[in-house]
């Protein structure tokens, strides 16, 4: 197994800085030594296809849009093949400023790793939050497809959270 097998390779996308920050807060709590870190601005997705584990952040923007950076290689998702890799996601919204969309963009982003043969880890339980509606709950509605964070109103929440995810996410990950 190459070293980058062994880790876990970290992509987000980040205008604000929120999901960028968080993305370190993950890396700091799963081991700054397991996880190697990207802006998708600046590393071509294909990286990720050193990976047998990975994550990936995406804010959404205003109206359940996908951030820019997320939109520059939205295209590229298709041409990803990850079949037998485990994929776990984060996603930053406003619950209070969007509550029609809050986090769409990460149901988007876990839709289109599905098709693309990605096993999904990481769900996270919508109890805790206010919002009218989302494209990132699972079929049942009792989570959501990856953790959820929402650093513009509950942002006293979120590294308690993202702890919590990432014990669970050393159990979906097998570290």
């Amino acid at each position: 197994m190459t070293e980058h097998k062994r880790k876990i390779g970290l992509f987000y996308g980040s205008s604000t800085c929120y999901t960028q920050m968080s993305g370190e807060k993950i890396a700091e709590q799963l081991g700054a030594d397991t996880v190697d870190i990207y802006n998708i601005a600046d590393e071509p997705l294909s990286t990720a296809l050193f990976y047998r584990y990975l994550i990936f952040g995406i804010p959404t923007w205003d109206y359940g849009e996908l951030q820019e950076d997320w939109e520059d290689v939205w295209e590229e998702l298709d041409e990803l093949n990850l079949d037998g890799i485990t994929v776990a996601l984060y996603g930053q919204g406003d619950q209070e400023g969007y509550p029609e969309w809050f986090l769409d963009a990460m149901g988007f982003l876990y839709h289109k790793l599905k098709q693309r043969g990605a096993q999904i880890v990481g769900f996270w339980p919508v109890t805790g939050y206010t919002f009218e509606g989302s494209k990132a709950l699972t079929e049942d509605k009792q989570h959501f497809v990856g953790l959820a964070l929402d650093d513009e109103t509950q942002f006293e929440l979120s590294s308690k959270r993202i702890e919590h995810w990432c014990k669970q996410l050393k159990d979906d990950f097998n570290y």
